[in-house]
């Protein structure tokens, strides 16, 4: 049998397009060694000039790495968005193609030719996909490309507009999984809260929280990558009322002062967003995650101190901070630009205020109790189990270190009430009190 190793880069959109091209490769067996791949893969990004070198890095490691003979294959965001410059100055590689060739990826390497469609490639019913990093959660991506002019952003430059799956489809997929045992769903996409607005339906976030609803076996489920403009208060305030899906809000504002806001092009002030984080923040049990640029063209120190001032007081529970990516194709590209030094001075005051907040985040967890899915080894070592609050998104939310159990064994993928006992070093410890029923 012919081995496969694949590299995914970027967001975890990336990873379902990486899934579906190994479920296209089954008749190859993956392995961890490059050196003894015979077809390599990797699955580039393209958004930002770190994603982007990060990409041609592996592209050329990979080449170093790979024997003889082998094929090595480069695929997604930074193919589809550099194709003719990639492609002229990347001899190391033996084939191409961007993103809407993932389910053609076998007849690619069979006939060794490169494929650059120009449609939106969304799964449907027949879509095969191999779940890699967990046995108990799945990411599933709802929707393609991107309505939304962020003057910082060039993905609908090459991601194209909007493109939705059908309810149906993804309905038949999380059923699909249910029934392999997968209980935990992501529900992602370029901007989630536009679902279905290219159908010309603006409530179809709520229309798909409803059908899942239905689906029995899921014991929890979380919507990624809300926007501003298209999340709506009714949208919130049915995922509060949700059972099955979480108060987990992800929604990632860019900025909070009213300047930046239109210079960026976000299409909702402050006062909008403030309304909505307060209306997310209220809710039981609720997990705030958002995200911040920093150097943006236009920001002024006033800007920029408005920006710490809210981070450090509102009270989100994750924070992700970039500096400012120049980057073509995009509105802020002429823009006059920020200087280098200024954006690496305001990157390292406000890393500083977010490991305070969440340093404050995962202290008021201490003594209450979670449920909480035990997903394997911890990365401190065999001495603790790893466990992910229910709540919480796969890997980038933190890791929870099950110590104690007062319930025998701890099975993998099974769900525990925990007690968190301690917070150290932006992890908690926890003991696990009891299992709980699979229904």
């Amino acid at each position: 049998m012919s081995k496969l190793y694949l590299m995914s880069l970027g967001c975890n959109k990336n990873l379902v397009d990486s899934e579906i091209m190994l479920g296209r490769l089954s008749a190859y067996e993956l392995c961890n060694d490059p050196s003894k791949a015979d077809v390599l893969i990797v699955n580039t990004c393209g958004f930002i000039e770190s994603a982007k070198k990060e990409s041609i890095n592996a592209i050329l490691n990979l080449h170093e790495q790979r024997k003889k003979d082998s094929l090595l294959v480069v695929t997604g965001c930074l193919m589809q968005r550099y194709q003719e410059e990639l492609m002229k100055e990347l001899p190391e590689v033996d084939l191409f193609t961007g993103v809407a060739d993932y389910e053609r990826i076998d007849e690619m390497i069979l006939k060794k030719t490169n494929l650059f469609s120009s449609s939106t490639y969304l799964q449907n019913e027949n879509t095969k996909r191999v779940i890699t990093g967990s046995n108990f959660h799945a990411f599933i991506k709802i929707a393609e490309g991107c309505n939304q002019k962020c003057s910082f952003c060039a993905i609908p430059s090459f991601k194209g507009k909007l493109k939705s799956r059908e309810i149906s489809t993804i309905v038949s997929e999380v059923k699909d999984l249910v029934q392999k045992g997968y209980k935990d769903f992501s529900f992602i996409a370029q901007d989630t809260s536009s679902y279905l607005f290219d159908k010309g339906q603006k409530d179809g976030l709520i229309c798909l929280i409803e059908e899942i609803e239905k689906i029995e076996g899921i014991r929890a489920a979380r919507i990624l990558y809300l926007y501003p403009t298209s999340a709506s208060e009714a949208l919130i305030k049915r995922i509060i009322a949700s059972k099955i899906f979480v108060n987990y809000f992800d929604m990632p504002l860019q900025h909070i002062s009213d300047s930046m806001l239109k210079i960026m092009k976000r299409g909702a002030g402050q006062k909008k967003l403030k309304e909505m984080l307060t209306l997310m923040k209220n809710a039981p049990d609720s997990f705030l995650r958002t995200g911040f640029i920093v150097g943006h063209p236009g920001e002024s120190d006033k800007d920029f101190e408005e920006l710490c001032d809210f981070v450090q007081n509102f009270g989100f529970d994750r924070v992700s901070v970039f500096a400012y990516s120049k980057e073509e194709d995009t509105a802020a590209f002429d823009m006059e630009q920020v200087p280098f030094k200024v954006i690496n001075a305001r990157l390292k005051k406000i890393e500083k205020i977010i490991d305070n907040v969440l340093e404050k985040s995962f202290e008021k967890e201490v003594d209450k109790k979670r449920l909480v899915v035990c997903i394997g080894e911890s990365s401190e070592g065999a001495f603790f189990i790893a466990g992910k609050d229910l709540r919480w998104d796969r890997e980038i939310d933190g890791e929870i270190l099950i110590n104690e159990s007062e319930c025998g064994d701890l099975e993998m993928g099974q769900i525990y009430e925990c007690k968190i006992t301690q917070s150290l070093d932006k992890k908690l410890i926890a003991k696990a009190l009891r299992k709980i029923d699979a229904n």
